[in-house]
């Protein structure tokens, strides 16, 4: 009887208000759904449940997607819920379709279009607002991957009424910049409201214009947008990560945070100073340019006037003391490579102090005085002893 009716009905939408919710200690949620004429029982199992965004709630409306079933030892009716999103997102969903159809017609989503990423960029954009909590996970994700990478941060809405015309113009502005190597455009999860504007067609076309690649990163590995099928890449963000894994996670990474910290106080450079009469990028000449969503100025997301040709919205990662040349912790690190030194790097970006640790045919990042090398190990040697 239940193969029948699984076999019979596809997977379908059906709307209506949460009643008498529950949650078994199994993790299993169960619940009725109901309307002014019929109601439903209701069962979402533990694994889907997992993947709520928002906790279920009694007398919240929903459009439940799932498949009809028969629990067999009670000969009991009821939908078997795969997904839930809140009640009217379907006209939402509606057009996110039929932008994507459209410009899937014009083909802006063709593979051939997507443009290579630099395999060792030296000028990473992040195109973002100052309030979202994803820059500070870039900021981190790429002072610790490579703290000599220089960051430029183009501030913008990321949500709210107008922003996608606000993200497609950033996005055109970095673009005729052009100092970067890659682009990203990231913001953090939410629900299809939080991310609309990444579904407008405005966004999508502006990814494409841009000379420089784009890579995005907004939401959950589960959220997807117009703006995930223009882009060169995506990188989502995690959307959620085993508790019992994290306490290990931290173990195991304090001996190789403290190396990276070394690393990083030996090689930073000064920290740059803010120049008087500078200007935040994005706000109109003369404006008292202030931060979007209420967001603190950040100290370093500045513009400097074009006649001085700067980089603009610089954002050091890291503002680690330079000791003195000479002092108590020996010279600077610059100072070294110009009398003739150099650092290598492997392709995590440690710094190699042996070559017992290197294999052949590995490539290798070796920094200079002046630029950098891409090298590849052809051979070793025993050291002279």
């Amino acid at each position: 009887m239940r193969d029948s009716l699984e076999r019979r009905f596809p997977l379908l939408w059906v709307s209506g208000e949460i009643s008498s919710l529950s949650q078994a200690p199994s993790g299993h949620c169960y619940f009725t759904l109901k309307d002014g004429q019929a109601q439903v029982e209701c069962v979402m199992f533990r694994s889907r449940a997992a993947l709520l965004q928002r906790e279920l709630q009694n007398g919240a409306r929903i459009e439940a997607r799932a498949r009809v079933t028969l629990y067999e030892p009670r000969g009991r009716f009821q939908l078997s819920v795969e997904a839930v999103r809140q009640a009217g997102v379907g006209p939402l969903y509606e057009r996110f379709l039929r932008v994507k159809e459209k410009l899937e017609r014009e083909r802006v989503f063709d593979a051939g279009l997507k443009r290579e990423l630099p395999a060792f960029p030296r000028c990473v954009g992040v195109v973002t607002s100052l309030a979202a909590a994803a820059l500070g996970d870039v900021l981190t994700t790429l002072a610790r991957r490579n703290p000599a990478l220089a960051v430029v941060v183009y501030p913008v809405p990321v949500q709210g009424s107008g922003a996608a015309a606000r993200i497609a113009a950033m996005l055109a502005r970095a673009s005729e910049r052009a100092e970067c190597d890659v682009l990203l455009l990231v913001r953090g999860g939410g629900s299809m409201e939080d991310l609309w504007q990444f579904n407008e067609e405005v966004v999508a076309r502006a990814i494409r214009a841009s000379r420089i690649p784009v890579v995005v990163g907004v939401g959950h590995e589960t959220d997807f947008t117009i703006a995930d099928f223009a882009a060169d890449a995506r990188a989502p963000t995690p959307h959620r990560r085993s508790r019992a894994m994290q306490p290990l996670a931290r173990r195991d990474a304090r001996p190789a945070r403290r190396l990276r910290a070394v690393d990083r106080a030996r090689d930073a450079p000064p920290p740059r100073i803010r120049r008087p009469g500078t200007r935040r990028l994005g706000a109109p000449a003369g404006a008292p340019g202030g931060t979007p969503c209420g967001a603190p100025r950040p100290r370093a997301a500045v513009e400097r006037p074009p006649r001085l040709r700067a980089r603009a919205l610089r954002t050091p990662l890291r503002r680690a003391p330079r000791a003195p040349a000479g002092g108590a912790r020996g010279p600077r690190p610059t100072a070294v490579l110009a009398r003739g030194y150099s650092i290598t790097y492997d392709a995590a970006g440690t710094v190699l102090r042996d070559a017992a640790n290197v294999k052949e045919g590995e490539r290798l990042r070796t920094r200079l005085a002046r630029g950098e090398l891409l090298v590849t190990v052809e051979g070793k040697k025993k050291p002279n002893l």
